[in-house]
């Protein structure tokens, strides 16, 4: 029988449609616009069978035996009792406040945050966190301080495409196919990587930037734009503000100026720009190239200037401005004790910004564990998450999991996290729950994410998990559903819309046309109702009114100050498209298929070093060393070296955040420098 539903074996959250048989899934196809031999082929979706059924998915809770340190099988209820009881001791002892919920992704960023939020929020800690200091939450901050929420590009309809720190190919295969569409309509395509993607490949014009420099690059087209008058006169006179000053302080970053700074010539930045203002409409896909570097608030804010200076923002084509669901709040913020302190109190922007983000520098947990700053931290809920592998210094991260009173961990297997757990709770897959998707909440239309098998084993969906665990905690009331559908119809309430109407339409409901230009009819979400490129709000919180009005920019590059002792300049990547970050690698059929962990280095430093390809290296920072094969390649530039991320889980040797530090955090959100940093390199 064919289903439809969303996967969610990545973040992308693409409409597919599902055979199956008995009870079990058979195959999965990602929907598309194009025909099926234009199609890309997503493998872990090909490879969903497998995962759902992989003999290691954790299928049963398990408890640790006190007396011996290994795992016990357990029911739910005395699971749930257990946990309920941990939760209590600690607010007992040490306070609500002591017990924390970390949030990775693989549970999706939809109603599965709202749930945890309102469960805390009940029980009185403030300590609901994510991981977005790192990843997309920052850049949605920059987008919202500049026009009040974050664009979506319309790369399908564009005649000119800047894909900026992404690729698309290993990461969002539907994004990927209108780049490509647009290519084949005759649209130009401009690729800003270090690293020569797929992307980059195909592009017009590829700019090998150097890491972590990009709000440079943003701030030179800025002022080539202003400069040659190339900007958009009427929009920029009606609906923004502070143009002076961004005209002002763009003067100090000419092309001629950074061109070096940035390995590019001051010829590539103006070509660039002048594509890019010329030629309508345009958009930018931005990514996670741009995240996990300290700048990355004030870089992404430079590069977000660039839609509303030229004329691109909210058009057909350009980087839409999104139309958001009406749905109910069910976070219960109100419900906090007054004056409840996060950890993450030293972000107060970052944590307020947006009304139902909340709170995500994931490093505070570190701090809180093994500083005890701002107060100690005694229980760690992670759902959906390995942190151990997937945080910045794992060795610092493994440390405070090892000194936690109490740890949880909900998850489909068993993690390099899970197996430092007191409880383990198993969580089912994205085929096997019903939920609504962040995307859809954020924006029209509402599309459903539908059980099309029932959870394997005794695994329950998350929503299930946290809904149980409130009610032992003494929250029935404000817990009462006992499906997801009854939680969704809820929050649907303000719409007119439930879920079976949702279903009745084929899974996707639009509640208004999609509109352009919409601010014509109502002010940007912004203090002042327009664009602005000058905040005030930023400027009475001691912060860059004008994203590097210093006129000059720190160099962000972990343990540049040390590059005589580590010469070689790291870059963390790349996304193998057979993983979500560092899931499914004890998937057979996926393991087979990939390229496994590999650190790719150009020839002419492999030679200098004595290193052949396939040799096993060592790659070393101030913060630890691991092992990796050696793969000679000419898609990093000489003096850079590629290492695979992810592969801790898969192998300890391997785990690339052993190199990578949390030290130095950016002002307004809390974010680290893991992207790029100094390394030594030598054949074991």
């Amino acid at each position: 029988m064919e289903k439809d539903t969303v996967c969610r074996l990545c973040s992308s959250c693409c409409p597919i449609t599902v055979d199956v048989v008995d009870g079990k899934l058979i195959s999965a196809q990602r929907k598309s616009f194009l025909d099926k031999d234009k199609r890309l082929v997503c493998p872990k979706l090909k490879a969903a069978p497998d995962i759902v059924s992989s003999p290691t998915r954790l299928t049963v809770p398990l408890v640790r035996d006190s007396a011996t340190g290994d795992f016990c099988e357990t029911s739910w209820e005395e699971a749930l009792r257990l946990v309920a009881q941990k939760f209590n001791y600690h607010k007992k002892h040490s306070g609500a406040e002591s017990v924390a919920w970390l949030r990775g992704m693989a549970a999706d960023w939809g109603a599965p945050w709202d749930y945890p939020n309102r469960l805390m929020n009940l029980f009185g800690s403030p300590n609901t966190i994510g991981n977005g200091s790192i990843c997309f939450v920052a850049r949605d901050m920059a987008h919202c301080y500049v026009y009040g929420s974050m664009a979506f590009p319309e790369a399908k309809n564009s005649r000119c495409i800047i894909v900026w720190g992404k690729n698309d190919v290993n990461t969002a295969l539907g994004a990927a196919e209108a780049i490509f569409f647009a290519k084949e309509q005759g649209a130009k395509l401009i690729v800003i990587d270090p690293v020569e993607t797929t992307l980059a490949k195909k592009a017009d014009i590829w700019l090998r930037i150097r890491p972590g420099h990009d709000g440079l690059l943003a701030m030179a087209m800025i002022n080539e734009i202003i400069e040659k008058e190339l900007y958009d006169k009427d929009f920029v006179n009606a609906y923004t503000t502070g143009f002076e000053r961004l005209k002002e302080v763009s003067a100090n970053y000419s092309a001629d100026k950074v061109a070096n700074q940035i390995w590019l010539t001051p010829r590539q930045i103006r070509e660039v720009a002048h594509l890019y203002a010329t030629i309508k409409p345009a958009s930018i896909i931005d990514g996670n190239g741009l995240d996990m570097h300290r700048h990355v608030f004030d870089t992404t804010r430079a590069v977000a200037f660039l839609r509303p200076l030229t004329g691109n923002l909210d058009t057909s084509g350009g980087d839409v401005l999104p139309q958001p669901i009406p749905v109910k709040d069910m976070q219960l913020r109100d419900r906090l004790p007054e004056g409840a302190l996060p950890i993450t109190s030293a972000f107060p922007l970052f944590n307020t910004f947006s009304p139902t983000w909340g709170n995500q520098v994931q490093g505070c947990i570190v701090d809180a564990i093994l500083e005890e700053k701002p107060y100690p931290l005694k229980m760690v809920v992670v759902q959906s998450g390995n942190p151990v592998v997937t945080m910045a210094d794992s060795k610092r991260t493994r440390a405070a999991f090892d000194k936690v009173d109490s740890l949880v961990v909900i998850d489909m297997f068993m993690t390099e996290t899970a197996r430092m757990a007191d409880v383990v709770l198993p969580a089912a897959s994205c085929f096997e729950k019903t939920q609504l998707n962040r995307a859809s909440i954020r924006n029209n239309p509402i599309i459903l994410q539908n059980e099309v098998i029932p959870p394997v084993g005794q695994s329950w969906p998350d929503w299930k998990i946290t809904f149980a665990l409130a009610r032992e905690l003494g929250f029935s009331n404000e817990f009462p559903w006992q499906t997801a559908e009854e939680a969704i119809d809820y929050q649907l309430e303000p719409t007119g819309v439930d879920v079976q109407s949702i279903r009745n339409q084929h899974n996707a409901v639009r509640l208004e046309e999609l509109q352009y230009e919409k601010y014509l009819q109502q002010p940007f979400n912004t203090p002042t109702g327009k664009v602005e490129f000058y905040s005030e709000r930023l400027a009475q919180a001691g912060l860059a009114a004008v994203p590097f009005e210093e006129g000059k920019i720190e160099n962000p590059i972990s343990f540049f100050d040390q590059a005589d002792e580590y010469p070689l300049l790291g870059i963390s990547g790349s996304r193998d498209i057979h993983f979500t970050n560092s899931q499914y690698r004890t998937v057979p059929t996926l393991l087979e298929k990939s390229s496994k962990g590999k650190v790719d280095i150009h020839p002419r430093d492999a030679a200098l070093l004595g290193i052949l390809s396939g040799d096993v290296v060592e790659i070393t920072t101030p913060k630890g060393s691991i092992e990796m094969e050696a793969k000679l390649s000419t898609v990093v530039r000489q003096g850079s070296v590629r290492i695979a991320w992810g592969w801790g889980e898969y192998s300890k040797s391997c785990n690339l955040n052993t190199l990578t530090e949390d030290d130095a955090r950016g002002p307004v959100t809390g974010t680290s420098t893991s992207r790029s940093f100094m390394c030594r390199i030598k054949k074991v």
